[in-house]
């Protein structure tokens, strides 16, 4: 059976980031249609040292993905830099670098979070 083209792509540049980036922490982003999580993950001891994700708690259901997306970048740099995690790499996995990823990413830029 052949793999799919975006397990493929998502494995391409997870073997890239982990070869520049030897003495970071990885930070993992998912997404679907309607959440949004993502996760610090120190790949040397294979465990997930912080996590944010949007379906911990909703606190409203009406709220735009882009406004959710802003909030969980938010709870995310303020719990990594609580356990002193200020440089991390930033895996994408599948999805492109647009949207609601990009939006993620420049809120953790902006929350202090270096990468």
């Amino acid at each position: 059976m052949k793999k799919s083209i975006h397990i493929k792509r998502m494995q391409r540049i997870r073997r890239k980031l982990k070869k520049v980036n030897k003495d970071r922490l990885r930070l993992s982003v998912f997404k679907s249609s309607k959440n949004i999580s993502a996760q610090i993950i120190d790949d040397k001891n294979h465990k997930t040292v912080v996590s944010a994700s949007s379906s911990e708690k909703k606190a409203n259901e009406n709220v735009t993905k882009k406004d959710l997306t802003t909030h969980i970048a938010k709870l995310l740099a303020k719990r990594a830099l609580e356990k002193k995690i200020s440089k991390v790499y930033f895996d994408r996995g599948k999805h492109k670098y647009h949207g609601v990823v990009k939006k993620f990413a420049e809120t953790l830029r902006e929350s202090g979070v270096i990468f």
